[in-house]
């Protein structure tokens, strides 16, 4: 479920801040503390979950090494002039250490370099994600929210408050700001995408067929 409300966050006195950081860091049951600086700002610990339906763009030459494990399963890569187009693994989550002062749109640049992504970051969205009386609500952060500022005011907890990345938009898919290369490419990806598909089907029904056959064949006649 979606939501749209701006979230309005207090300003916390430099106290306030020593008293929420010293909470935070008691509630926890890990090393990514947060700690506070001189200059009464903060660092700590941020948990981003990617979930992404469309490929992502890498340069050719490169592979980053946390996609690894996408050569197994959905990551499928073709090259494309200096680019490879490939699915992220399906829920990749990443940590990231950044400052209070870190806006949503530098934690997004960030999480595009770890994973040597090289489309336009424009392209993706951060979410703030919470679960409140079994429904989950969905807010996509402003440019210019600070993600470590709502982790300390929500506290650990991850029904609380989580976040993801998602691709920036809500409806249909814009096919015109890809290029012909891209387009070409995402084609491919389905095709093979497709006839995987197919290829598990037919598995599942011949081995229901095999089943069903054996069991005709234990059944005594009359």
């Amino acid at each position: 479920m979606d939501e749209a409300v701006e979230r309005e966050t207090p300003d916390l006195s430099q106290a306030e801040t020593e008293q929420k950081i010293k909470d935070y860091n008691g509630q926890i049951n890990s090393n990514l503390f947060m700690s506070l600086n001189k200059d009464g700002s903060y660092t700590g610990f941020i948990k981003v979950q990617l979930k992404l339906v469309r490929p992502v763009s890498v340069p050719s030459s490169k592979k980053p090494p946390s996609l690894q494990d996408a050569r197994r399963g959905t990551g499928r890569s073709t090259a494309v002039k200096r680019r490879t187009s490939f699915y992220l693994p399906k829920d990749a989550i990443k940590h990231l250490h950044v400052l209070s002062r870190t806006r949503a749109r530098e934690v997004i640049e960030a999480l595009l370099r770890k994973f040597m992504v090289v489309d336009d970051p424009r392209k993706f969205a951060l979410f703030e994600r919470t679960e409140r009386h079994g429904q989950v609500y969905l807010r996509k952060l402003s440019d210019d929210e600070q993600p470590l500022k709502l982790r300390l005011l929500a506290g650990p907890s991850e029904k609380a408050l989580s976040f993801v990345l998602k691709e920036n938009d809500s409806g249909e898919v814009n096919w015109d700001a890809f290029s012909m290369p891209e387009l070409h490419n995402f084609l491919r990806i389905l095709q093979r995408e497709e006839e995987e598909h197919l290829r598990q089907i037919l598995q599942k029904y011949s081995r229901c067929r095999q089943k069903i056959q054996e069991a005709l064949h234990a059944c005594p006649l009359g």
